[in-house]
């Protein structure tokens, strides 16, 4: 198609069909009564292989004059008003930063969710005037419990807005307080059409990062750190960076907010990280109580430990307990020293290979079975008794403990209760949060472990509240003085992200090298037609390459073997 100008013949609209699996686009010419309706990102439909169906608009222009006018069919109709053409841009750069060609699925996500034929007028109430400075692009590091309402304010106030956070009942009490505080609101995706029209402050989940903001001033991303932010379906795109893109292409500032933010975000921010002063700092994070189980011989301790069983007990305590078994390390004692046995090069935990030597599930280093401390053979399994655990937890309280997984329903009203990670998702007013084996989670075999640990201590904290309020967070570690620990101990982030920025640049990890997961039956052959560096998974092969840039475009460039399942998933979480 040629540039969009004025030519003898009539425009013509290239369309990405919104039908799945089609990953091609079309010509269409644009007839003469509906060229005033028709623009980069308006939803369409067009007729394709006898059928009619939807499609955006990605690109205008004059018709090819090598191509005959006969061969094109017409635009059949306008449906609604689409992403801004600002926003069709900004998903021709995710494709290839995401390993794809496609646009469909980003389009998909900047969509308005029901049909918006036209806009009404701008409900903006704040206005942007030259002598208003644009708000300092950086790393916020907000403790747990602080209110980050009077940060987003002030952002606010410099212009429009995009504010994102993880979760969607927070995202509408911030919408609802906004509001409160003067600003026009819209909360997406059921408001797009108010945010395509102009408000003050656009407000959401993920999906928000591709909503309509015209005049974008700034960017916020509350709660970094949090693996929400992140799509689940391939394109596995994260809104930090699509929202990072976007505010440089606006020339916006980009506000990253969190009380431990990921490696990603502080390698980007650089120098720009913004702290509180260190005595609003303290305050703001949760009492952590360490129960240092280094005088019990692992293999014979039980996970209901002496400090748990005062909390048990109080009666005028409720406490919850929580035990991630799914994708747990297996973790290796030594019966002399009772060491944990550790990666010397990561530090993840060890597991005993069938040849009997020792392998790190994360970087892959072999070393013989040699205990790093005192250099015994001696080692025995830790293998935590977790089939009878509720009923010891009921034992030792003498009231009744109710367990949570993913298929509980509506949980019964109780005091005490025991569950994976996600019944700190579930329950309100906490005294006590108990994590009954944390060293599986400071160990575990994959590169983002201590930033999800992070995660983990802080979501515990919000529920457990100030530590003037006698709420806490209790963590069983034969590791108590591992940085994750100290860090919160002492409200102190910098000293959980200075050793993983160093551990990361060694073994050549993002944020400073770009990993891809490759995974299907035909994984192996396709990470070789890549040309990228190559290790064997079990469910297929991890390619990297130097920079997000040459990984994207090179695994959008690779032909895919006909009739192949292949999921690529670039910067996997769980690797």
């Amino acid at each position: 198609m040629s540039a969009a100008g004025d030519a003898p013949h009539p425009p013509v609209a290239r369309v990405v069909p919104d039908v799945t699996g089609l990953d091609k686009q079309f010509d269409y010419v644009v007839p003469e009564h509906l060229r005033s309706l028709v623009d980069v990102g308006t939803l369409v439909r067009v007729p394709l292989h006898g059928r009619r169906v939807g499609g955006w608009v990605v690109a205008l222009g004059a018709l090819d004059p090598a191509v005959s006018q006969e061969k094109l069919m017409p635009i059949l109709k306008v449906s609604s008003l689409g992403p801004p053409p600002d926003v069709v841009a900004l998903a021709r750069w995710a494709g290839p930063r995401w390993g794809t060609d496609r646009l469909r699925p980003f389009l998909v996500a900047a969509s308005p969710p029901k049909m918006v034929a036209d806009l009404g007028p701008s409900r903006r109430k704040v206005a942007v005037t030259p002598e208003i400075d644009v708000f300092a692009s950086g790393v916020y590091r907000n403790p747990p419990l602080t209110d980050p309402l009077p940060l987003v304010t002030s952002v606010a106030r410099t212009g429009p807005t995009i504010v994102v956070h993880p979760s969607h009942g927070a995202a509408r009490a911030i919408a609802a307080r906004m509001r409160k505080a003067g600003f026009t609101v819209a909360l997406v995706p059921d408001e797009w059409a108010a945010a395509a029209a102009g408000v003050d402050v656009v407000v959401g989940t993920r999906v928000a990062a591709w909503a309509p903001c015209p005049g974008l001033r700034a960017v916020v991303v509350l709660d970094e750190h949090d693996d929400a932010h992140r799509e689940e379906r391939t394109p596995n795109w994260h809104a930090r960076d699509v929202l990072a893109e976007r505010a440089a292409l606006a020339g916006a500032a980009c506000v990253l907010v969190s009380p431990c933010p990921s490696a990603t975000a502080m390698h980007w921010a650089g120098a720009r990280v913004h702290d509180v002063p260190l005595g609003e700092r303290v305050g703001g994070w949760p009492f952590l109580e360490v129960d240092d189980l280094g005088d019990v011989e692992p293999w014979k301790r039980s996970l209901v430990g002496s400090r748990l069983n005062e909390a048990l007990r109080d009666r005028a305590k409720r406490v919850v307990c929580v035990l991630n078994t799914a994708g747990r390390a297996r973790l290796l004692a030594c019966k002399t020293c009772r060491s944990i046995q550790r990666c010397e090069r990561c530090e993840a935990a060890v597991a005993m290979s069938d040849d009997g030597m020792l392998q790190c599930g994360r970087c892959d280093t072999v070393r013989p079975a040699v205990c790093q401390a005192c250099g015994t053979t001696a080692l025995k399994l830790v293998k935590p008794g977790v089939t009878r655990l509720r009923e010891e937890l009921e034992a030792a309280a003498n009231r009744p403990v109710v367990a949570v997984t993913g298929d509980s329903a509506d949980l019964p009203a109780a005091d005490v209760y025991v569950g994976t990670e996600a019944v700190l998702h579930r329950v309100r007013g906490i005294d006590v949060v108990a994590f009954l084996d944390f060293d599986a989670e400071l160990l575990a075999p994959r590169y983002l472990a201590v930033e999800h640990a992070m995660a983990l201590l802080v979501r515990a904290g919000r529920l457990v509240g100030r530590r003037e309020g006698g709420g806490k967070v209790l963590v069983q570690t034969y590791l108590p003085h591992h940085e994750v620990l100290q860090a919160v101990q002492f409200a102190d982030p910098d000293r959980v992200i200075a050793p993983e920025l160093a551990r990361r640049s060694m073994l050549g990890l993002p944020p400073f090298r770009a990993l891809a997961a490759v995974e299907g039956p035909e994984a192996a052959s396709f990470g070789a037609q890549t040309g990228l560096e190559a290790a064997p998974t079990p469910k297929g092969v991890l390619l990297r390459a130097a920079t997000w840039e040459e990984l994207g475009r090179t695994l959008a460039a690779t032909p895919r073997p006909k009739g192949s399942r292949l999921r690529v998933e670039v910067d996997p979480p769980r690797v």
